[in-house]
Formats: C-alpha cells, sequence, structure tokens
C-alpha cells in the first residue's frame, strides 16, 4: 500500500522538523546564557561578563509591575552602576544596546546603587529572548512616580547585550 512517502522521506522529514524546533530553542524557546559586552574604547576597556560574572557583583531585587508584563514580578541582578564601576566607567555617558539593535543612552550620574538593574532573574529564574532575556535594564516602577515616565520606559531596555562608554563627563 502506498502511504504517499516512502520511510526515508519521512526520515527526512523528522530530522528537519526536529532542527528547525532546535533553531527554535536556541534562539530563545529556553533560557540563554546571559553574555554583556562592556567597552570604553577611550580608556582600552573592553570585557564580556556572563551570568556568573554578573552574579559575582552586588545583587539587588525589588518586586514590580512593569507596562510590559501582566502581573507584579520579582526582579533580581546587579545595578547598571555597579557593573560600570566593575568595568572602570565612572562618568560620562554610556549606550545601551539590544539583541535587536534598539539603542539609548543614559549618563553615569543618574545611575545609582539600587536602580536601574541589570535583571538577569525573573522570579528567582534566568529569562529568554522570548521572554525580554536574558539581560533586561528594569527600574522599580511601582516604587515612585518619576520611575513611571516615558524617559525611564525608554531606558528600560530589554535583550540588552552591550554597554559602551560614548561621552566623557561634561
Amino acid at each position: 500500500m502506498w502511504r504517499g512517502y516512502d520511510a526515508i522521506d519521512g526520515l527526512d522529514q523528522n530530522v528537519s522538523l526536529a532542527t528547525v524546533l532546535g533553531l527554535g530553542l536556541a534562539e530563545g524557546g529556553m533560557a540563554g546564557e546571559a553574555e554583556l559586552r562592556i567597552s570604553d574604547p577611550e580608556n582600552g576597556i573592553e570585557m564580556t561578563l556572563d551570568d556568573a560574572a554578573l552574579s559575582t557583583l552586588d545583587q539587588q531585587s525589588f518586586e514590580t509591575s512593569t507596562i510590559w508584563t501582566d502581573r507584579v514580578q520579582q526582579f533580581a541582578g546587579p545595578s547598571l552602576l555597579a557593573i560600570l564601576n566593575h568595568a572602570g566607567i565612572t562618568e560620562g555617558t554610556v549606550r545601551l544596546e539590544a539583541a535587536n539593535d534598539y539603542a539609548i543612552t543614559i549618563p553615569v550620574a543618574e545611575l545609582s546603587e539600587t536602580a536601574p538593574i541589570v535583571a538577569n532573574r525573573i522570579d528567582g529564574e534566568a529569562f529568554s529572548l522570548r521572554q525580554k532575556g536574558p539581560l533586561w535594564v528594569a527600574y522599580p516602577y511601582d516604587s515612585k512616580d518619576a520611575f513611571q515616565s516615558e524617559e525611564v520606559y525608554a531606558r528600560s531596555i530589554w535583550q540588552l547585550v552591550a554597554v559602551e562608554r560614548v561621552a566623557p563627563a561634561p
């Protein structure tokens, strides 16, 4: 009896489906390894921090709602300021870039030890590109009216991949 394909064709289809599903997972279906490139071309600083390195820095956490999610969640990770200090960047302006090339700038003077953080955990778990991870610049939005502004929302970059010092202090 003819089935419309032979065993070899069926195998090829199964392998192709497995390959497609595997690629889908690699592109964000599962929590990926956090990796953040940090640079300061003027001072010759170039480094990459993985999840383990980020976890060695002072950790901050808070519970907050966001305009992008449907419930209050706990965000945890080092502050952006702690990351910059670790890299030797203490002044000027930094450019933050996402995986999709979205980018914003923030003066270092506007950062604090507690906000924003570079969250690498939500509700205690690593999170994937599909979930806005594995790194998300987050503020405790519910704690202050000042954190509920268009400027702060624009700075709340998810899928963060790079931070570069682009201007010295004035």
